[in-house]
């Protein structure tokens, strides 16, 4: 049973919500966060993204640069931006997006029960970007950026979360991507024992989306055992059937030697290939169909079935059957995580994103996926295995500076 408790949020100043609101830090490049935060001065990409304030070339990692996440966070508190909740509480969080909305619980859980594996996780890490995360909490004193989490879900427990939304939303603001977000607190004590007394039906929480933030976290809480906040961790927990995956596409860079003509006739061995006129076809609609743009023209493959019978969960996902028999033994991406020749792009980016990397490079390829879907990520952290990095792209992403979590002295 995991451990999920209410906390003194640090949240923006009542009518400073839309000032201080931004996206996550992790999905945009420093100019993008430049030009959001530009004209905003109580914008939280300057405490998430503190490398805008710094030349292009600077190393974003640099001790400086953290340094000036922590004066920024002193900024907005002095300016009356942010402020800290006098009590604890937990926060219900409703996001709305094209019709749909996913209802979820904003609140800290134990780095102790992310290490024991009751929150499961089903991606490896990359050190580099722990060692990021780990150095923003320690310069900040904060966990600025929850995980987002879910847990499989129970009636019961679903309705108890979203009973206060009949009430009037102490935030509510819609971002610039159309999608609405609704916070109301809870602090009355038996509401907040009440909520903590539905999570005892679930047994496991799952990493959706910030399995980096997850892991530096655990280490934050190994060094400073001495410190009891920083052995919590900011999450946001929502009922799996809420929530909405779409795809993660691929695009290589260059075909490692092969001639286009070359990659489609290794491709055959696996795949039944054949090529799409429609546009609107370039995206899959079902299982184990894939869409390859190359050499300025759109292709569909289909997995033949010995690329996924009879196979574990985790090898007969459609990323895995991409990585097992093309990116692999094709084009010589042994370990997306760490090669420069490979990028992957979000699904809410659209299909021209990808063939707008694919023809500015000149001679890659782009792969467009079908979404994993969710079950078969609880299927697969359930079976403790590890899914290929990127296999899930969940929308609404969670919003910055809403609320951020103190574990230490505040600037």
């Amino acid at each position: 049973m995991p451990h999920l408790y209410p906390f003194r949020a640090l949240r923006p100043s009542p009518g400073h919500e839309t000032e201080v609101d931004c996206a996550p830090y992790d999905t945009m490049n420093r100019n993008e966060a430049a030009l959001m935060a530009a004209d905003r001065p109580h914008s939280f990409l300057h405490v998430d993204r503190p490398d805008i304030h710094f030349p292009e070339s600077y190393d974003p990692h640099a001790a400086e640069v953290y340094q000036r996440a922590r004066s920024e966070l002193s900024r907005l508190i002095d300016e009356g931006a942010l402020r800290q909740d006098a009590s604890e509480c937990f926060t219900i969080y409703r996001q709305t997006m094209d019709g749909r909305q996913q209802t979820g619980l904003v609140c800290t859980a134990l780095t102790d029960d992310y290490d024991r594996g009751i929150i499961k996780k089903h991606e490896f890490t990359r050190p580099d970007k722990e060692d990021d995360r780990l150095a923003h909490i320690e310069s900040t004193g904060c966990q600025c950026s929850p995980v987002f989490l879910a847990y499989r879900s129970e009636t019961k427990l679903d309705a108890v979360i979203a009973a206060p939304v009949n009430e009037t939303a102490n935030v509510d603001l819609t971002d610039d991507l159309g999608v609405r977000h609704e916070l109301w607190l809870v602090s009355d004590p038996e509401q907040i024992t009440s909520i903590q007394t539905a999570f005892q039906a679930v047994d496991f929480l799952y990493v959706a989306d910030g399995h980096h933030r997850s892991a530096a976290a655990s280490r934050c809480a190994a060094k400073h055992p001495d410190k009891n906040l920083a052995q919590r961790f900011l999450v946001v927990v929502f009922p799996h059937n809420q929530l909405h995956v779409m795809d993660y596409n691929r695009v290589v860079h260059d075909l490692n030697g092969l001639s286009p003509e070359s990659l489609i006739k290794h491709l055959a061995k696996d795949f039944e290939i054949s090529s799409l006129e429609e546009k609107a076809n370039r995206s899959p609609d079902t299982l184990r169909h894939l869409g390859m743009y190359l050499n300025k023209s759109w292709y569909r493959l289909v997995a033949r079935a010995h690329t996924f019978e009879n196979l574990p969960s985790v090898e007969a996902l459609d990323v895995a059957i991409l990585q097992r028999h093309v990116l692999t033994p094709l084009l010589g991406i042994d370990d997306p995580r760490l090669s420069e020749r490979i990028s992957f792009v979000g699904g809410i980016r659209g299909m021209d994103e990808l063939e707008r990397r694919v023809d500015e490079g000149g001679d890659g390829v782009a792969f467009s996926m079908f979404p994993t879907p969710m079950e078969a990520l609880l299927e697969v952290a359930d079976d403790n295995a590890i899914m290929p990095p990127k296999s899930t792209w969940f929308e609404p992403k969670l919003r910055s500076g809403l609320f951020v979590n103190p574990i230490f002295d505040l600037p």
